[in-house]
């Protein structure tokens, strides 16, 4: 029996009939009981060549679907790992690994407060809801782990032929975000009473909640491992560089990974194929940018590190006048003669690393005014530039108390009509 237990095709034909006992209404727990006794674990690849397998000989996608939990229920804790590549920090399959003990610390915690309902009374209710609100909020961020799974890894493992998997896991994703969806539009039901909620927990809420947890378990034991053995480091690399156009899933990495022997110089920015600028906390494009930088409540001029002015905001209410004209001109030549030296004082010790910033703050015209520079330096610390940045700060030295009421200023309505 040993030689057989340890042949990958008898395990494999095993777990499909297993599989398929399932799929004829045999309870989980015992196909679980035989796959123990039976098989004791089976390798994480070999999980997947059988989804594979029986999809390809004609198993419903739908049909897989549906009992995609039950699968994992049977799989848990028997699947082995013991052959899984190790992860370096920072690498995609961290992050998402990262992500997923916040999930499932933020499940639990969801899973807890509805325990709870039942002592809840009703002039605490409204607290209590409101804290739930909060915590469901935080389990929709899984959106950005799914969408990056979906758009960034799945493509890699379809180019190596393997797409049953990923086509049932992006069903399941589907289904939690519509369960997710629902629970927080129950939620912010007007008027929702104790019972109401009551009433929802074991039909939506507890599922979706399970159906989180059930996921992260799924990637872990199966997908990630063979994804690591499937997709080349500069797969890996290539899904690193583009996280960021979806975001990260309550997790922020603290290791930026770098694979040995990669000599891409424009990893941390690029402009992507429709013209967005990707950054390393983010994107836009260049219309989006320039909405952003004229519409911050101070002017901003850019000169580079050869003293030559390359840019200027253009906001609506400008404190010191400016135009096209002094793109490209030295800006010692854009002050007064009798400030030229304070500007080249500057200049020289912001090159020269002695200083990085230099406020200053006038009076002019009845305003307070505050003129700041800043040195721009690489991560190597080489000079790019200074930052010219001017500020109004009238109305802010007038503020008293606070403001916490949504009130728009007459301006902003005449503009907005």
């Amino acid at each position: 029996m040993s030689e057989l237990i340890n042949n990958s095709k008898y395990r494999k034909e095993r777990l499909k009939e297993l599989i398929l006992k399932l799929h004829e209404g045999e309870s989980a727990e015992v196909v679980k009981q035989e796959l123990v006794e039976t098989l004791k674990s089976i390798p994480y690849g070999e999980v997947v060549e059988v989804e594979q397998e029986l999809m390809q000989e004609g198993l419903p996608e739908e049909e897989v679907l549906k009992l995609c939990d039950v699968h994992g229920s049977v799989l848990e804790g028997n699947v082995d790992l013991s052959g899984a590549k190790d992860i370096p920090p920072g690498h995609p399959v961290d992050v998402f690994k990262k992500e997923n003990v916040e999930l499932k610390i933020v499940a639990e915690k969801a899973q807890g407060m509805l325990k709870a309902l039942v002592a809840v009374n009703e002039a605490e209710f409204t607290k209590f809801l409101f804290g739930l609100q909060a915590v469901f909020n935080q389990l929709m961020d899984v959106d950005k782990h799914y969408l990056r799974k979906e758009y960034l890894l799945f493509p890699h493992l379809e180019q190596n032929e393997i797409t049953g998997p990923p086509k049932v896991m992006w069903g399941k994703h589907d289904e939690i975000r519509e369960q997710l969806k629902g629970c927080i539009e129950i939620l912010q039901t007007r008027e929702l009473t104790k019972n109401d909620l009551a009433d929802s927990v074991e039909l939506l809420f507890a599922p979706a909640l399970q159906a989180l947890i059930d996921m992260t378990q799924k990637e872990e034991e199966i997908l990630f491992p063979m994804s690591m053995d499937v997709l080349t480091t500069e797969d890996w690399y290539s899904i690193h560089k583009q996280t960021l156009e979806f975001g990260f899933c309550l997790y922020d990495p603290d290791v930026d990974w770098k694979p040995e022997g990669i000599t891409d110089e424009e990893d941390e920015t690029s402009v992507t194929s429709d013209g967005s600028i990707q950054l390393p906390s983010g994107s836009f494009s260049a219309k989006e940018i320039m909405a952003i930088l004229n519409s911050v409540p101070f002017d901003m001029t850019f000169v580079d590190k050869d003293d030559k002015v390359k840019y200027f905001t253009q906001g609506k209410e400008r404190i010191f006048v400016r135009n096209r004209s002094i793109i490209n001109r030295d800006v010692r030549l854009c002050h007064p003669p009798g400030s030229t030296h304070i500007v080249e004082k500057i200049l020289e010790d912001f090159k020269s690393g002695i200083a990085s910033h230099a406020p200053f703050w006038i009076q002019m015209k009845g305003k307070f005014i505050k003129i700041e520079y800043f040195a721009l330096r690489g991560e190597d610390g080489e000079y790019l530039g200074t930052l010219e940045v001017s500020q109004d700060l009238s109305e802010n030295r007038a503020l008293e108390g606070e403001k916490r009421i949504l009130e728009y200023s007459n301006e902003k309505k005449e503009e907005n009509g």
